[in-house]
Formats: structure tokens, sequence, C-alpha cells
């Protein structure tokens, strides 16, 4: 729902209907044809102007590159695991970073497909 301030300003807006004109040699007024901005719907709402610039490309998911982005967070998982006034042992900090790597390869495969699968369906493909 619209603040009071955008009601107020939309209201405002809409108040002034006035129309372009010109005065000719003799004085009379003659109408300007201008051209529209903004597209209307039915409801009375401007449509959305849609950008020239095409989307940015997205590549197809791949096991490899979710593996490596795996590989980036796992090191910071350790460090994070690491810090603390009780931190686990040796081992057991290896084995959550290592089990999180096996969940984290599949969730990045999961959303570099979502994102995909978005693109293609914006580009028309």
């Amino acid at each position: 729902m619209p603040s009071k301030k955008q009601r107020r300003r939309r209201e405002k807006l809409k108040r002034h209907q006035y129309e372009l004109v010109q005065l000719d040699a003799e004085g009379n007024e003659i109408p300007v044809e201008t051209t529209e901005r903004k597209k209307s719907e039915p409801n009375g709402k401007a449509t959305p102007s849609r950008r020239g610039r095409t989307p940015r490309e997205v590549k197809p998911p791949s096991w490899s590159r979710s593996a490596k982005r795996a590989a980036i967070f796992v090191p910071f998982l350790y460090i994070f695991l690491s810090i603390g006034k009780n931190p686990p042992p040796l081992p057991a900090r290896l084995g959550i970073s290592l089990l999180y790597a096996v969940v984290f390869v599949p969730m990045f495969f999961f959303v570099d497909r979502l994102a995909y699968r978005g693109y293609k369906r914006r580009i028309g493909g």
C-alpha cells in the first residue's frame, strides 16, 4: 500500500489536466501532438519500461564449478570452527568441514541450475 506521501504525490500529478497548444498567426490555438512516454494498462497503472540491455549471461551448471566453490567455502568453515574458547578436537573439525563439503557441492549445483533455468526463461530459450 502506498504511503501518504506517495498518494499525495500521485493525486497531485493527476490533478493537472492540460493540453499543449500553439498559437498560429491569427491567434487560434492549435493542439500539439505529443508522444506518450509510457503505455497505460486498462486499470490505469503505467507499465514498467523494459530496459534495452540483455541479461547477464549465466553459464550452464557444472559439477566441477560447484566443487571449486565448495573448496573455497570449506577452509573458511574450518577456521570458523577453530575460533572460540573451546574448539572441537582437530579430527572433529576436519570431519565437520568435509561433511559440509559433501553437502555444499550438490547445493551449489542446484543453485546454479536454478539460475541457469531462470536465465533461459528470460531470454526465451
